[in-house]
């Protein structure tokens, strides 16, 4: 079998031109797959916008909600449903202040004190991680 190399940098390029990390093209008895390994590595903006939501959450003094676990954080129960928080409203301890659903399963998180909604964290539909500030109460 002989290796077509101009079908190979074709696809290559294919590739980084709409930003794929993975490509795969098969004739007849013929089957290329070429993919490329996403960069872990950050970019400086990036950095920067992690740092600086860090900092700001670390020199916070009031109450700090955590998620409790590694899902999509959800600010409604359901699309274009009314918010469990909104900034500068009073909730009670017990309120949901979120839903964060892993594997089909929807955890509400609630309030761990009574206070007033300082700043929500994350975005409707957000990914986040096992203890992530997802708000902050005064």
């Amino acid at each position: 079998m002989k290796i077509d190399k101009k079908l190979i940098k074709e696809l290559v390029d294919y590739l980084n031109e709409f930003n794929l990390t993975e490509l795969e093209y098969g004739q007849s008895d013929t089957k290329i797959k070429v993919s490329k390994k996403k960069s872990d590595t950050l970019t400086t903006n990036e950095i920067t916008q992690l740092t600086t939501e860090k900092k700001k959450t670390d020199l916070f003094k009031g109450v700090k909600i955590t998620s409790p676990i590694v899902g999509t954080a959800y600010l409604a129960p359901q699309t274009d449903g009314k918010k469990f928080i909104e900034v500068g409203k009073k909730i009670k301890k017990g309120d949901t202040v979120m839903i964060v659903e892993a594997m089909k399963t929807m955890n509400h998180v609630p309030s761990p004190v009574d206070g007033i909604v300082k700043e929500i964290c994350v975005e409707d539909g957000q990914p986040v991680e096992f203890a992530q500030v997802l708000a902050l109460l005064e």
